[in-house]
This record gives C-alpha cells, sequence and structure tokens, in this order.
C-alpha cells in the first residue's frame, strides 16, 4: 500500500464511522470497480432504479450496468426526452426501488451537502425511494460545513454549468457570483446531519476521485 492509499483509505473510514454515528449506513471502497460491484449486489431485476444527475455515475456507467442486470433505468438526462418526460422521470424517480446518486460535497463530521437546481436530487436523497446509495469520491471530503459551501461555489457549481453549456456568470469567473440568472442551478440547498427517520441510506466512501 502506498503512502496515498494508506491516507485515503484512514479518510474514508474515517468518514464511514462518521456517517455511522449519524445514522447513515456506509462502506469504504478502495476502487471504483468495488464500489460499481456493491451497487450491483442492490440492483434486482425488474427493480426501477432512479439515477440523479451525476457526473459520477456516469464516469462509472451504472446506467448500462444497471440495465445489463435487468434492472429498468431512470434516468431523466436520457437525450431526446421532452421537458414534460423528463420531469414525469424525474417524479418516478422519487419512488424508485433504488435511487443512485453523488454528492457536491462531505465532511469529517459525516455531513452530506448539496445544492440543486430543480431539487429532486436531494428530494429523493432525502426522503422516498426504498432505498439510497450515495457514491462519494475522496476529492469530495471537506473539512466542515464551510469547506464544503466554499467547494461547491468554487469548483461544483462553475464546472456543471460549464458541463451543461449554462451561461451564468460562474462560467465566465470560475466561482460562484451569486447570480440572478433564470439558468441558475444553485436554488435548493441541503444539508444532512443525520439519516432521515424513514429512509434507508447507504453512503459509499471510494478511494479514487469522482465527478466534481
Amino acid at each position: 500500500m502506498t503512502v496515498v492509499e494508506w491516507h485515503d483509505e484512514v479518510l474514508g473510514q474515517r468518514l464511514v464511522e462518521a456517517l455511522k454515528k449519524n445514522g447513515f449506513d456506509a462502506v469504504y471502497c478502495p476502487s471504483c470497480n468495488e464500489a460499481v460491484d456493491y451497487v450491483l449486489q442492490h440492483v434486482q431485476r425488474g427493480s426501477r432504479v432512479g439515477f440523479g444527475g451525476s457526473v459520477t455515475l456516469e464516469t462509472l456507467q451504472l446506467a448500462q450496468k444497471v440495465e445489463a442486470k435487468g434492472g429498468i433505468v431512470l434516468n431523466h438526462n436520457r437525450p431526446g426526452l421532452t421537458p414534460a418526460e423528463k420531469l414525469k422521470i424525474q417524479r418516478e424517480e422519487i419512488i424508485s426501488d433504488l435511487f443512485l446518486c453523488s454528492v457536491n460535497a462531505i465532511t469529517l463530521e459525516g455531513w452530506l451537502v448539496n445544492v440543486d437546481g430543480v431539487g429532486n436530487r436531494v428530494a429523493a436523497l432525502t426522503f422516498g425511494p426504498k432505498k439510497v446509495i450515495t457514491l462519494v469520491g475522496k476529492n469530495k471530503i471537506c473539512s466542515d460545513i464551510h469547506a464544503a459551501m466554499n467547494r461547491i461555489k468554487t469548483l461544483a457549481a462553475p464546472m456543471n454549468c460549464k458541463r451543461l453549456n449554462l451561461d451564468n456568470p460562474c462560467v465566465k469567473t470560475g466561482t460562484c457570483m451569486d447570480c440572478a440568472s433564470n439558468s441558475r442551478i444553485c436554488r435548493v440547498y441541503s444539508v444532512m446531519v443525520r439519516r432521515p427517520m424513514s429512509s434507508d441510506i447507504t453512503v459509499v466512501m471510494v478511494g479514487e476521485d469522482l465527478g466534481f
């Protein structure tokens, strides 16, 4: 084990313990392949699997792997959907058998920190699906809530705006400008301090960088 791998595992296991204290289920997977294998163990043939908009999930090609195992993929980002079709799928994701997503940041206290434009991801992460699994790369780890919000403002938000081809001020400056743009994606802020009482949530800490 290299020094880098050692450090990643120490932080990952530290997060697992913090998350468990906060009522979440949590596991540490050193590699992306192990994380994918863990997720697929929860996919049954015919189960409806919702996908929150996520570079992490796209990188891991989880939609294709879920389909290959016989799962029914609910993905509102599928190309060619009309706005009405997209909204219908977003609502279906909230009552899926399994909902997969990532987070924008996670603190060493085990808090999940997110910001959404529509709110469908944080809604499903909070309540609705029978099971939620969120995959979190080591690059999302932050020391505290202030560092987590700073990460969102300086990395996640502008990079997601660029990815989505949105002409928001942060695309020009590289950092959040707290804009009033109609296409602003920072609208719904969520900090999950403890597991919601009626929700089954597993956080998979991954010892590799994933998403932004």
